[in-house]
């Protein structure tokens, strides 16, 4: 399956060089590179890319804004947004991932993680740049009274997979530490986003750092 992406960013050079790099790549063709966010949205919404490559800021809409309007709360089919930028401060990571993004790069991560990042997001799977990870959970890390409880209380099992999720831990890592098998995994995860009402890993991550069941 060819992943199709949308590139938005203002500068004309990164835009050019991320798609230099998309394209060459066997499974993936870029169908935009647009350098405003009202455009972003606009071809966005016109094309239904597989995943939405975004910069934090940008001329009429910034990142945070077009992936409200693209992944954010209460929209209807939300796409895959992965943010990419050179700014790594807290409050982008948090407000980039609340607003629905799937995945936080920042530009000098190097072209492999960039690939990486959209292949995950493109499978529902979501990636964090891990030069701002640690910055991000102790941003969540304290507990806070708002954190939901499910209405259906998660299994002993569930929560085990809930703080490997929380810790950066991928599908097959879990499978590891947990001794079980890669599709037992994907049904506990499954479980565990229709109980927690969570639209992607990352916000099973943030459930579980904002409700203290990982310190």
């Amino acid at each position: 399956m060819t992943i199709r992406v949308l590139i938005a960013d203002d500068q004309e050079l990164v835009r050019t060089g991320f798609q230099m790099i998309l394209d060459a790549q066997p499974d993936m063709d870029v169908v935009a590179a647009v350098a405003d966010g009202a455009d972003a949205v606009a071809e966005a919404r016109r094309l239904r890319p597989d995943v939405c490559l975004l910069d934090i800021r940008m001329p009429k809409l910034d990142g945070l804004e077009v992936t409200r309007a693209l992944a954010g709360p209460g929209v209807e089919n939300p796409m895959r947004v992965v943010i990419v930028t050179t700014f790594d401060l807290d409050e982008y990571v948090y407000g980039a991932l609340r607003a629905g993004a799937t995945g936080f790069l920042l530009k000098d991560s190097g072209p492999t993680l960039l690939i990486e990042a959209i292949r995950a997001a493109a499978t529902g799977d979501a990636l964090v740049s891990p030069s701002v990870t640690v910055r991000l959970l102790q941003h969540l890390a304290q507990p806070r009274r708002s954190a939901a409880q499910p209405d259906e209380a998660l299994t002993e099992r569930e929560l085990d997979v809930v703080r490997l999720v929380a810790r950066g831990r991928t599908n097959q890592e879990v499978a590891g530490e947990l001794f079980v098998s890669l599709s037992t995994v994907k049904t506990h995860l499954g479980s565990i986003q229709s109980k927690l009402g969570a639209r992607n890993r990352v916000e099973i991550a943030a459930w579980a750092w904002e409700s203290g069941v990982v310190s």
